[in-house]
């Protein structure tokens, strides 16, 4: 059976909530400080030292990216608002990162504060640009957005010495090295039940889970994703955007599942594959569910 993912309206306008594959690297979190009574603060030397260094700490999060040049489409607002009429739960605050290619004339702060209001109307919070060019970064700064990587920094510099070595002859030919054999594909084995609120993300790897995992865990696998167990949470394989990546499970019962940033809600997958054990695959960018 073919599903659409959630990208049929206009070319892509809602194209991945991973990741697939934007990654937000550095979340700001609240360190706690000691205080007595009095209200003064406490712990100096090394422990402030050790306080200051944890206000910064990496993590990953799934979120959705909108390319620009959608906002501008007269149909956007009303294709957006269906969208979420059919999984208002998945959209309800969920934040959104702004995809400037192809847009160089998105570059003023007012376009960013547009941007920002038209997508909370929808329940949506726009957090960041990426694949900016120097002055859009400058701009969705002053509209008060973060900017992921990718970003354009303008054209590099050839310097000297790359100038010199472009104009001298070639140096004499290598042997081609003998190929090395094709090391074997990662795995990463979870063994444990996945509980609600915990992420799994198995890099460069597919991700085998041998257990449940339950409504509000989420696994993620740059590869295939296999779980031998109940899948009530959510799955996203292919997250670094390998579009032959599959999941299979011996329980179907998601709330989200994708594929290379294409993805499907439980209010969009067939209620009579439900409880059974599936498949799941992308073919001609559309997401397809068959039973195992």
């Amino acid at each position: 059976m073919f599903l659409g993912p959630l990208t049929d309206f206009g070319c892509e306008a809602i194209a991945r909530r991973i990741d697939a594959t934007v990654k937000l690297q550095n979340s700001l979190r609240g360190a706690q400080f000691g205080i007595n009574r009095n209200g003064s603060q406490h712990g100096s030397g090394i422990n402030s030292r050790m306080a200051a260094s944890s206000l910064v700490q990496g993590a990953v999060f799934t979120v959705m990216v909108v390319r620009a040049g959608m906002l501008r489409d007269p149909a956007f607002e009303a294709e957006l608002a269906e969208q979420i009429r059919r999984s208002p739960r998945f959209f309800l605050n969920a934040p959104v990162v702004l995809d400037l290619r192809n847009a160089e004339d998105f570059a003023t702060s007012a376009e960013f504060a547009d941007a920002k209001q038209t997508l909370r109307r929808h329940t949506l919070t726009l957090v960041g640009v990426q694949n900016a060019q120097p002055a859009q970064v400058e701009a969705a700064a002053a509209a008060g957005l973060a900017s992921f990587a990718p970003n354009s920094t303008g054209p590099r510099r050839q310097r000297g010495s790359e100038t010199a070595a472009a104009s001298s002859p070639p140096p004499p030919a290598q042997p081609e090295p003998r190929p090395a054999s094709a090391p074997a594909a990662k795995t990463r084995l979870v063994t444990q039940p996945v509980r609600s609120g915990t992420q799994i993300y198995a890099r460069g790897a597919d991700l085998v889970v041998t257990a449940a995992v339950s409504p509000g865990a989420e696994i993620i696998a740059d590869g295939n994703i296999h779980v031998y167990g109940p899948l009530r949470g959510r799955a996203l394989a292919g997250a670094a955007g390998d579009a032959q990546a599959r999941i299979f499970c011996s329980r179907f019962e998601a709330e989200l599942v994708s594929i290379a940033g294409h993805y499907l809600v439980s209010e969009q997958m067939p209620p009579e594959e439900r409880g059974l054990a599936v498949q799941i695959a992308l073919v001609d960018d559309r997401l397809t569910i068959s039973r195992n």
